[in-house]
């Protein structure tokens, strides 16, 4: 278990790297608008950064055909569960490493993040091997011709080999947001994300390696920045043995947010699949636009981070109303920025998607899934928001249950309506459209509500 609470300023709370001036002070910063927007800046860089790349990825590939740019649809969204667990991983880990360091205790927050990663290395070693024997029958079932299916499988194989780095990197961003360190983050995720890009066409097109060069380069992208946080960590605590009840503890706790994470993948998994019965063109469209989407929604996920962490530190310190402020303020933020996402992406309808493919189809789909994709951000930057208050406050339970009936009560009847009735694209993001809304009427109630705000080191209500 954690050792007990001593002040952050006790000799004995202290790491190796404290001395370092890239390790932040272990005071918890003050809920202030400056905080949210020290913590954010740095964390909007860090999220923007993968699907940044997996835009010049998509973009890349494009240039490769039809077919190619299907197969990284199909094969994409497979790799995004991982990518999903991983923020999964990372946002829990945040959530209770904040309140271990609200309360003055940083080496307990430490511990979480060495047990996460002893998780995180297990998971993605695991999802590495399953995907050797697994890639060919997922592909088989989401892509909607042979040659697809056959493209998506081999990408998969490869990409597959840097889920252990995906997720050493996102247990690392958890507990590292969780005592308020944002800047190595940036470090070590941007330097591995620019790197990638700049190997990802050289070995698409001059090495000639096709789209088999896209999934390397996406593999040396997740190892070094997992090599990277695994480093951080060492550099905090010597004790790295794993220590199986506080890892128990952690999936036990998790648990709603694994649910609530399965039920977005069964979600966009579902519309890939769907997409994919309305042909080439369809599902090519989709994967430009759905890229859009994660990239619009994790760069205005930069605020819940900033909230995960100063609500996280304002319970464990026992001060809810501080924590209530920094909701207040990041609700706010939240839905001003959807709304400038809104304006910004309605003025790029015609040109954005002729950045990824000069195919004449793929246009006409991404005209039909635009007006949807515009008119979502004001309430989905809203929503992200509150996700951000609610995972920092522990009320991960509410979230869980607000995520299945969205899932089942919205997005998944209109999608697969849609398929029946042969709505097209239209169809599936209208499934989209329903489900933000459902979960923006219901975070905004909570929020109102106050019930998530439950004080203590550990959140025991």
């Amino acid at each position: 278990m954690s050792p007990p609470a001593r002040p952050p300023s006790s000799p004995a709370n202290a790491s190796p790297a404290a001395a370092d001036a890239s390790v932040p002070e272990a005071r918890p910063a003050a809920p202030t608008a400056r905080a949210i927007v020290r913590l954010a800046v740095p964390a909007l860089v860090v999220l923007a950064a993968e699907p940044l790349y997996v835009l010049v990825d998509t973009a890349v590939v494009g240039h490769l055909g039809r077919v190619p740019l299907a197969a990284v649809a199909v094969s994409g969204t497979v790799m995004s569960m991982a990518a999903w667990l991983g923020t999964l991983m990372a946002y829990g880990t945040t959530g209770r490493a904040a309140r271990r360091f609200g309360a003055g205790d940083r080496a307990s927050a430490v511990v979480e993040g060495v047990q996460t990663s002893w998780l995180a290395l297990t998971i993605g070693v695991l999802l590495a091997l399953f995907a050797q024997a697994g890639a060919g029958p997922l592909a088989r079932a989401l892509a909607g011709d042979a040659a697809t299916a056959d493209a998506a499988a081999g990408w998969l194989r490869i990409a597959a080999l840097g889920a252990p780095g995906l997720l050493l990197a996102a247990a690392g961003n958890g507990w590292m947001r969780g005592v308020q360190d944002t800047r190595r983050p940036l470090l070590f995720v941007l330097g591995a994300n620019v790197l990638s890009a700049i190997l990802c066409p050289l070995l698409v097109f001059p090495a000639g390696w096709g789209l088999s060069g896209s999934a390397v380069a996406n593999v040396v992208a997740q190892t070094v920045a997992g090599g990277c946080f695994l480093a951080a960590l060492v550099s905090e605590t010597r004790d790295l043995r794993p220590r199986p009840r506080i890892i128990l503890d952690q999936v036990k706790l998790g648990r709603d947010l694994l649910i609530r994470g399965a039920a977005f993948q069964a979600c966009f998994l579902s519309a890939t699949a769907v997409a994919s019965r309305f042909g080439v063109a369809s599902v090519g469209a989709h994967q430009i636009v759905l890229q859009l989407w994660f990239f619009s929604a994790l760069v205005l996920d930069a605020v819940a981070i900033a909230a995960q962490s100063l609500v996280g530190a304002a319970l464990g310190g026992g001060d809810a109303p501080a924590a209530r402020d920094v909701a207040n303020r990041v609700t706010i933020a939240g839905g001003v920025a959807g709304i400038g996402f809104a304006v910004l992406t309605a003025s790029g309808a015609g040109v954005v998607p002729g950045w990824f493919t000069p195919d004449a189809a793929v246009h006409e789909q991404a005209a039909v899934i635009w007006p949807w994709f515009v008119g979502m951000m004001p309430f989905a930057g809203v929503v992200f928001a509150l996700d951000g208050v609610l995972i920092g406050a522990g009320d991960v339970r509410y979230l869980r249950n607000l995520t299945l009936a969205s899932a089942l009560l919205g997005f998944l009847p209109t999608i697969w309506l849609a398929y029946g009735l042969d709505l097209g694209l239209a169809g599936v993001w209208a499934g989209l459209a329903l489900f933000i809304l459902i979960r923006f009427v219901t975070t905004v109630w909570r929020w109102r509500s106050g019930r998530w705000a439950v004080l203590g080191a550990t959140r025991t209500a």
